[in-house]
């Protein structure tokens, strides 16, 4: 049924004016009001006596394409193509998504190739020539979902869900109303209304009924939108409300998006939307996860195809802003429809002008700050298949979800069918930190803490919550970044990170050191400027030009604080003798205090003396033996130099 939607929505076919014999006229005529089945059933019949022509083996493959059946198409095509290639680009673009149908993918790209030598400036032939390993593309998206039947299928056409408190709401042309039912000439099926379906605990539906009476009509019903309250519906329609059908100029009855409001248990005030025209269809409604948007497919002035997603604001009154085409990033020459919008804010949508596996496959992409998208993605097999894949809805906690597809194997001309996603599509790293305070260890609140790209651009910032908390969201995997934290009273810091190349989480503790620090007798003030060792080199005593900025520090301080009185101490591991460990960190000691009074600090400031191997801060002792079981990292731990303070 979703054939009626797409014919409705992008397809208006003109033919030529000319003399026909009599069945063929009328099976053209037929083929005008889009009755495609009377058409068909003309058409074959006329092939098989022997008679053909271009016209007819045209509407034969366009018939079938526009039913989605792509095999058929296919073999009228190949018919149409033996016959003449004098043929306008689209129907080589047809007859190559046709063969991608049956599989045929080489001959497929070829067609695609000489498409775009007779489009010109078509972003379909672009794209097809730019994406020449799209299949390999596919492929690596691939093997994501576990599919299956839904469960509520008939044998006519079941598609386009929606998530409705605890069931999920879809479009079927079951016959379920009795005597009287008004079929579609165009598909020989019922029109479509609106049926909901219990939804259990791992998305399996069961019990589906007739869905909010007064949405349904004598036409077709599709597509519907909730809010999360469940008192707005949006749903598409046949241009029919209070009794009164609308028609275009060619007396076609095009599409509508309506709103309902939940009144008590009833859908009351159905109105249709501002934007909506006699003269071109708007269908398959969509809400943002803020729902402060509506997205939609039609055909209205600005359209760049067949087809295109638009979106447009909701006013906190209720009105609505001005229609906006998503742009070429989305949009191509062909149909894009059956838009989605997760709560990850996410766009998937349905394509036939994005490189495929045939027919619409569902694609996905996400809007930027900047409210440009990234680049669109193939969401890939199994969910995608030959044929036609459309109406992607997900629950992006469970990620469990449902698509409509009309692939072999299937009950009716189309069914839903749910599906797992396993493995998201592109790599997510969710960036998160806590600052806190370097000595004590206490979170720091409403500290500003800023995110730079690699190139030191800014991308966001932040402030730490109570608990010193701070989370910048979805960023790039494989990826470096810079955060910058600061607050009055610390000294600013820059943290450098790279995120995970999978999907998953990188958690940034920062620590912030206090630019004006306590101290009092007793205290290392080696730990305040994180002074660990005094360098020297093997078995040597003299100061070194590196340990010589790191006792700058001591001297600046000792310098500002002239009453302050230090004694140097200075240890070892345990490696070497205990008497050689013992005089050599003596002689250090005394030629650190030495190198302090040579830059002016009095000599009565200062102690200073060596504990080689006394006093370990671990169990890493080797005596007798000089050997350790310990590693290298134990021994450094002892390696120390100390500053403490005697005197303030």
């Amino acid at each position: 049924m979703k054939k009626i939607i797409y014919t409705t929505l992008v397809f208006i076919i003109s033919l030529n004016n000319y003399a026909q014999k009599t069945k063929e006229a009328k099976a053209n005529k037929e083929y005008e009001k889009y009755a495609y089945v009377d058409a068909i059933k003309t058409y074959e019949r006329l092939f098989e006596k022997g008679y053909k022509s271009v016209e007819m083996l045209q509407n034969l493959g366009n018939a079938y394409y526009f039913k989605a059946d792509l095999e058929s198409a296919a073999k009228w095509y190949t018919e149409l193509f033996a016959l003449t290639q004098d043929l306008d680009a689209e129907y080589y673009y047809r007859y190559a998504q046709s063969l991608k149908g049956i599989k045929d993918y080489k001959k497929a790209d070829a067609m695609l190739a000489k498409f775009n030598e007779k489009s010109g400036n078509d972003s379909r032939g672009k794209l097809a020539a730019e994406q020449k390993d799209y299949l390999a593309e596919i492929k690596k998206n691939s093997g994501r979902y576990t599919l299956e039947n839904a469960g509520i299928n008939s044998d006519k056409s079941d598609y386009g869900s929606a998530f409705y408190k605890n069931k999920v709401v879809f479009a079927s042309a079951r016959d379920t109303a009795g005597l009287g039912i008004r079929k579609h000439a165009w598909t020989g099926e019922s029109f479509t209304n609106l049926y909901g379906a219990d939804m259990g605990d791992q998305g399996t539906l069961s019990d589906a009924k007739r869905f909010g009476k007064k949405l349904n009509s004598k036409f077709h019903e599709s597509t519907p939108a909730f809010t999360k309250d469940g008192k707005t519906a949006y749903f598409t329609r046949n241009n029919f409300l209070n009794g009164k059908k609308g028609k275009d100029s060619d007396r076609v009855t095009l599409l509508k998006i309506y709103r309902a409001t939940l009144d008590g248990d009833e859908w009351t005030e159905v109105v249709e939307l501002p934007f909506n025209s006699n003269d071109y269809s708007v269908a398959h409604p969509t809400l943002s996860a803020d729902e402060k948007t509506l997205y939609f497919a039609s055909n209205m002035p600005g359209t760049i195809g067949q087809s295109d997603i638009f979106k447009v604001a909701i006013n906190s009154d209720g009105t609505f802003g001005t229609p906006v085409n998503l742009g070429k990033t989305i949009n191509t020459e062909g149909r894009e429809t059956f838009p989605y919008v997760s709560a990850d804010n996410e766009l998937y949508f349905a394509s036939d002008g994005h490189p495929g596996l045939g027919g619409l496959d569902v694609f996905v992409s996400k809007e930027m700050s900047d409210g440009n998208y990234k680049s669109v993605q193939n969401v890939g097999e199994p969910l995608n298949s030959s044929k036609d894949d459309f109406g992607y809805l997900i629950d992006a906690k469970s990620r469990i979800g449902y698509v409509t597809s009309n692939r072999d194997g299937g009950q009716g001309s189309d069914d839903i069918y749910r599906f797992q996603e396993t493995k998201k599509l592109e790599c997510e790293q969710l960036l998160a930190g806590v600052v806190t305070d370097q000595e004590t260890g206490a979170a720091i609140a409403n500290a500003k803490v800023v995110l730079e790209d690699q190139n030191h651009k800014y991308i966001k910032e932040l402030i730490t919550d109570a608990e010193g908390k701070f989370d910048f969201g979805a960023v790039a995997c494989g990826t470096k970044f810079y955060i910058i934290a600061q607050r009055p009273e610390y000294i600013t810091k820059e943290t450098a990170t790279i995120t995970a190349e999978e999907t998953g989480k990188t958690f940034v503790p920062i620590e912030l050191e206090k630019e004006v620090k306590k101290v009092t007798v007793g205290d290392d003030v080696a730990k305040t400027f994180g002074i660990k060792i005094i360098y020297f080199d093997l078995d040597k005593s003299f100061i070194r030009p590196d340990a010589a900025f790191e006792l700058s520090k001591i001297l600046d301080l000792m310098t500002e604080n002239p009453t302050m009185e230090i004694d140097v101490r200075s240890h070892t591991d345990c490696r070497q003798t205990a008497s050689y460990n013992m005089a050599l960190s003596d002689r250090r000691a005394k030629s650190t205090v030495a190198w302090l009074v040579s830059k002016g600090i009095a000599k009565s400031r200062l102690t200073g003396k060596g504990y080689g191997e006394s006093q370990l801060v671990n169990d890493c002792g080797c005596e007798p033996t000089n050997k350790s079981d310990c590693s290298e990292e134990q021994h450094q731990a002892n390696r120390r130099s100390e500053f403490i303070i005697t005197k303030l």
